[in-house]
């Protein structure tokens, strides 16, 4: 019998990664009930990371501070010694409606207090996931929580937003819970992009979360200070890592003065998930999202997924294609179906996801059957 692993995303406003890879395994056991089938929901380090990779049984929920300074409640994962947070479930763009996103007035304070937290638990590493924020900050909000002070020229301790990074005179680092720790942190992003510039954290991301033109410019020019002032605290030139402008540049103060790592999100989610050893023996692996483009070879799960699968064939579950299927293809995926092809319309196809997933995953599994091989 067939071995099939199931790793789809998430379906982003209508299926978590979980459902997404449930209902293509029904599809697969109506048609094929005797297949082996290894479901591993993952997350390329935004939403649904947290979900991909710990247990209900893992989380931690604390109450802490939202983006605008209401109280929100998150939680955080920890498995071992490593606690796993995920900035979108304290900082995130779904903590609002897209009216109410002032990317100026958000903080990753409410971050900072999951981070504080957990290492409080005897957390020795943290892998943080750095997509879907509301913020744009530069990650001081979430120092501030673990201790950092910012001061004003005139000697003023307050709490900088995206808005007023451009006030901070001073950073004191010497009391923070960084001064008095060995904690390894690793920062998880689906992006590359650098903090500053055209596509830097400000101008790439700021809109999506609230930003106009007036307030893109205010927040560059306050992100370049303040990533000024980390540069002489730790020697280098952070702002030019790459990633560093994911998630509102949250990794800058970890890059500087915590010694992090920015990795992939996909590829840490993978390795956490045990995907090289779920795929061995594998006849194909079933991936999946809302929206499959060029992009999505290219550091996000899709794309990491057919790199980690190796030899075996890689077909995508996606909602809809965002460039044609034929330049797709040559970029490593065996074939790509979509919920939209059985769907009515849009709203049809949001709504009925699962159901039509499911048909696609029972579609999949008649087709090996019937050829004894994947249908091109």
């Amino acid at each position: 019998m067939p071995k099939f692993v199931i790793a789809p995303d998430s379906f982003k406003e209508c299926l978590s990664s979980g459902e997404a890879a449930e209902a293509i395994e029904r599809g697969i056991r109506s048609a094929c009930p005797r297949a082996e089938t290894v479901v591993l929901p993952v997350a390329d380090g935004g939403e649904g990371t947290l979900e991909a990779i710990t247990r209900p049984s893992e989380r931690v929920f604390r109450t802490v501070t939202g983006p605008y300074g209401a109280p929100v409640r998150a939680c955080y994962g920890m498995r071992g010694k490593t606690a796993v947070v995920e900035m979108a479930t304290a900082a995130g763009l779904t903590l609002a409606p897209a009216k109410e996103r002032r990317a100026a007035a958000a903080t990753t304070y409410g971050v900072g207090e999951l981070i504080r937290h957990a290492m409080e638990q005897g957390a020795e590493k943290v892998l943080l996931t750095a997509g879907g924020s509301a913020t744009n900050d530069g990650g001081c909000g979430m120092a501030a929580a673990l201790g950092v002070v910012f001061t004003r020229p005139d000697g003023s301790a307050f709490l900088p937003t995206g808005g007023t990074l451009a006030e901070i005179g001073a950073i004191d680092v010497k009391n923070s819970i960084f001064a008095h720790t060995h904690c390894k942190f690793t920062v998880a992003t689906d992006v590359r992009n650098p903090l500053l510039g055209e596509h830097g954290a400000t101008r790439m991301f700021g809109r999506q979360k609230g930003a106009d033109e007036a307030d893109l410019d205010a927040m560059e020019a306050g992100m370049a200070h303040c990533a000024g002032l980390w540069d002489r605290i730790c020697g280098k030139r952070v702002e030019l890592v790459p990633g560093a402008g994911a998630g509102g540049g949250i990794a800058v103060p970890l890059l500087a003065i915590a010694g992090a790592e920015i990795v992939s999100g996909i590829e840490a989610v993978l390795s956490a998930v045990g995907f090289a050893d779920a795929v061995r023996g594998a006849d194909a692996v079933l991936t999946g999202e809302g929206k499959t483009d060029r992009q999505s070879l290219f550091g996000k799960t899709v794309g990491g997924v057919v790199r980690a699968a190796g030899a075996v064939p890689v077909v995508a579950f996606s909602g809809c294609l965002g460039d044609a299927e034929e330049d797709l293809l040559p970029l490593g995926l065996q074939k790509i179906v979509t919920v939209r092809s059985l769907a009515s319309s849009d709203e049809d196809s949001i709504r009925n996801a699962a159901r039509y997933l499911e048909m696609l995953g029972e579609r999949f599994a008649k087709e090996w059957i019937e050829r004894g091989r994947m249908s091109v």
